[in-house]
């Protein structure tokens, strides 16, 4: 007989995605607070995000006539709280998660001893933490993320066989990095009905001016304790950094936010993407359509449809993120605050007749 799955009740969840939300932890710090699988912390945290526009879809006022009316419904609401605070109670006993999530460590008035007696929760339970990533994988994968950058062609079996360790974990760790090999391969999997796949805009076209064609992608970034996520909107023209955003989870907000902070500066003729579920999106690909740009997609595993900001990506970080190794995720995004504007108005590029992206971005928009 297998093992009871399981149960991890709302409350938790919203806690969880709460914090990835607020974005100051990285994934592996998260799973080791709550205990949960980084899977499911991506989930919730896109489900939350999802659900919050509901609250606030319903613009109708209510206007009370009188105090009679307003205490029936007053009381109303205190026995829909009363049925919820029972239906609660019935299940705190089999939810140690949900319990955990109960306890205040700082109340003014409560030990933890007394809370933990108030919840029927062994105090052993409170204090027990989840183990994340070991370090020793940390450190590994850190390590691919280099050979990954130096050599995009290695999948799983060349991974292992150069870090000397089993595929399989090679195979794990290149997945909660996000990496794939990039090669020419047959369509093996196919995108959800809802995602739109969209042809190539660029082949044999010539940038010969700034918005004429924009692009995006996703790294993965290494850090001490986990890992984050970095995407940003650049300008293929002038190599120009529009912006930038960090997440600790793969869902499509951050890469929507970039984009329209990228769209209050302009509008490019062209936006090109991969056919990362982020980019492939109902709300990324219709915010374009809305603003009139045209989609641009690159074909399966070629890379070089999207080589200005893969080149950007080796820049970044073995000129800034491995050289300072940020330790925290509020001190990578401090760094990057500054990296960024250093790039697009220090850095000069033998490309660009050794001038910097912000100098020809500005001189021929």
């Amino acid at each position: 007989m297998g093992a009871k799955r399981r149960r991890i009740e709302g409350g938790v969840k919203a806690k969880v995605a709460l914090a990835a939300i607020r974005g100051d932890r990285t994934t592996s710090q998260l799973v080791s607070q709550f205990g949960v699988h980084s899977t499911q912390i991506g989930q919730w945290k896109r489900r939350l995000l999802d659900g919050a526009a509901e609250l606030f879809s319903d613009g109708r006022r209510r206007e009370v006539q009188d105090q009679d009316a307003l205490v029936a419904e007053l009381y109303e609401q205190i026995g829909r709280l009363q049925m919820e605070l029972g239906w609660l109670k019935k299940k705190l006993p089999d939810s140690i998660e949900f319990k955990r999530a109960c306890i205040e460590p700082n109340h003014r008035q409560l030990s933890v001893r007394r809370q933990c007696e108030l919840l029927g929760l062994n105090r052993s339970s409170w204090y027990y933490e989840a183990v994340g990533e070991s370090a020793e994988n940390l450190a590994l994968m850190r390590r691919i993320d280099e050979q990954y950058l130096r050599k995009p062609c290695y999948g799983s079996r060349k991974m292992a066989e150069v870090m000397g360790i089993d595929r399989k974990r090679a195979q794990r760790l290149m997945r909660l990095m996000g990496l794939e090999a990039i090669y020419p391969k047959p369509r093996l999997s196919q995108n959800g009905k809802e995602h739109r796949i969209y042809p190539y805009l660029l082949r044999n076209v010539k940038i010969v001016r700034p918005n004429q064609v924009w692009s995006s992608d996703i790294t993965y970034v290494p850090m001490p304790q986990g890992w984050m996520y970095l995407t940003v909107v650049m300008d293929w023209f002038s190599r120009y950094v529009l912006s930038w955003r960090l997440s600790n989870t793969l869902d499509g907000l951050f890469c929507l936010e970039a984009l329209e902070e990228a769209l209050g500066d302009g509008t490019p003729e062209i936006f090109n993407t991969d056919q990362g579920v982020q980019y492939t999106a109902q709300a990324f690909t219709g915010r374009l359509e809305a603003a009139g740009v045209a989609v641009s997609m690159d074909g399966r595993g070629r890379w070089m449809d999207n080589v200005f900001v893969e080149r950007l990506w080796r820049t970044v970080k073995y000129e800034h993120l491995y050289l300072h190794d940020y330790a925290t995720p509020r001190a990578l995004q401090a760094g990057l605050a500054e990296d960024f504007p250093d790039y697009n108005e220090e850095r000069i590029h033998t490309a660009l007749d050794y001038r910097t992206p912000w100098a020809v971005y500005r001189e021929a928009a």
